[in-house]
């Protein structure tokens, strides 16, 4: 639930960041965009490491056990 929101956010962030860059063509919000779009993919990526550690981590150690 929290990763969803978290990517709303970042989502309704990168489109306004975008819409304003296209406006006054002022770099500092294209900057931002990126800036985001960088700190979300890199936030999923640890995300999805951790849930797939879990997932197999998990299994492989309940059927050792």
């Amino acid at each position: 639930m929290l990763i969803r929101l978290a990517i709303l956010i970042s989502i309704l962030l990168v489109a306004a960041s975008t819409i304003l860059f296209f406006f006054t063509r002022d770099l500092r919000y294209s900057r931002f965009a990126w800036q985001v779009l960088r700190f979300m993919f890199y936030t999923l990526l640890v995300f999805g490491a951790l849930y797939l550690l879990e997932r197999f981590g998990l299994m492989a150690w309940l059927v050792l056990v």
